[in-house]
C-alpha cells in the first residue's frame, strides 16, 4: 500500500501539491477504493493505462489529467467516483465535511456560482451525512439549473435538501422570487 505520507513523496515528485485537483483525477485513472492511498494493483494498473512508465512521464500526463475535468462525461464520472472515494470506509454516506471540502475542489473546476452558499446552507440547515442521491442529483442541478433558478421546477424530482436549498436561497434573498 502506498499511504499518506509515499503519496506526500509521490506529489512531491511530480511537482503537485497534494490537495490539487489532480490528484483526484490520478486516483479516477488509478481505480482507487480510498482517498489518501494506493494498493500496489491500482497503482501500477492506473500507471499502465495512462502509459506512464517513469516519473517524467508521469509529469508529462499531468496536463492530459487536468485537461480531462474540461470533458463534461469523464468530469461527471470523476464527481460521481469522488463520492465512495473521499467516503470512510464501511459507510454509506459521506461526512458533511468531506463533501463540503470535495465539492469546493470539484465546482471551482466546474465553476458553479451557488457552491459557497450550498456549502454554508448545508453546515446551518443540515449538518448531517450526505446520501449518494444528493451528491449525484446536485451535479445534475448545478449542470442544469441557471444560478438564477429561472428554470429551476419545483414539481420536479429533486432530493428534498436540493428543495430546501432553493427555499433558503429564495428566502435569504439570495436569489429573486422565480
Amino acid at each position: 500500500m502506498i499511504l499518506v505520507d509515499g503519496i506526500t513523496l509521490l506529489c512531491n515528485d511530480l511537482q503537485v501539491d497534494p490537495q490539487d485537483i489532480v490528484m483526484l483525477v490520478v486516483s479516477w485513472h488509478m481505480k482507487a477504493a480510498t482517498m489518501c492511498e494506493f494498493s500496489k494493483q491500482e497503482f501500477i494498473g492506473g500507471l499502465q493505462s495512462l502509459g506512464i512508465d517513469s516519473l517524467d512521464k508521469f509529469r508529462e500526463r499531468i496536463s492530459f489529467m487536468r485537461a480531462e475535468l474540461k470533458d463534461e462525461q469523464k468530469f461527471r464520472e470523476i464527481y460521481n467516483f469522488a463520492f465512495a472515494w473521499a467516503k470512510e470506509k464501511g459507510q454509506k454516506s459521506l461526512a458533511l465535511d468531506t463533501a463540503i471540502g470535495m465539492w469546493q475542489l470539484l465546482f471551482a473546476e466546474k465553476q458553479w456560482p451557488l457552491v459557497d452558499h450550498w456549502c454554508q446552507f448545508l453546515q446551518a440547515k443540515h449538518n448531517k451525512a450526505i446520501s449518494r442521491d444528493t451528491w449525484s442529483q446536485l451535479l445534475e442541478f448545478a449542470r442544469t439549473v441557471d444560478p438564477a433558478l429561472s428554470n429551476y421546477d419545483a414539481e420536479g424530482a429533486w432530493p428534498y435538501l436540493i428543495d430546501e436549498f432553493v427555499e433558503y436561497l429564495t428566502e435569504n434573498g439570495i436569489v429573486q422570487n422565480r
